[in-house]
């Protein structure tokens, strides 16, 4: 028994500890009300714990003001049917979602309309699908 105590404590202190916190969706995003945005798709980030896109919506002015649009995991998009080529760097998609708390530019998507019709859930809507 002492011979594995030793052990024990190696690998518990080698395995790893998740020190990130998940926020609340209610906590940061305004889940009261929809806000839809429609924009040019400048990069997406596919990766974990969550995937992110980010557009250049226009105004009706010609004004362009980027917006960050926050997923469910990468994993989970591609579970739910998204392939990497499903937005390419340039095309337009339309995302309805809910508004950060903070008054910033960020959304979490609930729907994302892609330029050949087809219509994407985000995941990160209260009652995930």
């Amino acid at each position: 028994m002492t011979r594995l105590l030793p052990v024990v404590f190696a690998v518990a202190f080698l395995m790893p500890v998740s020190t990130d916190a998940h926020h609340s969706l209610a906590a940061q995003f305004d889940i009261t009300a929809t806000h839809t945005v429609t924009g040019a798709i400048t990069r997406m980030d596919w990766r974990n714990p969550h995937a992110w896109l980010f557009i250049d919506v226009k105004d009706e002015k010609g004004q362009v003001t980027p917006y960050e649009v926050e997923f469910a995991a990468a994993n989970s998009l591609y579970r739910r049917g998204w392939r990497q080529d499903d937005l390419p760097v340039g095309a337009s998609v339309t995302i309805t979602g809910y508004r950060a708390r903070d008054g910033s530019r960020t959304l979490t998507a609930n729907e994302v309309k892609l330029p050949d019709g087809r219509t994407l859930f985000g995941g990160a809507a209260p009652g995930a699908r």
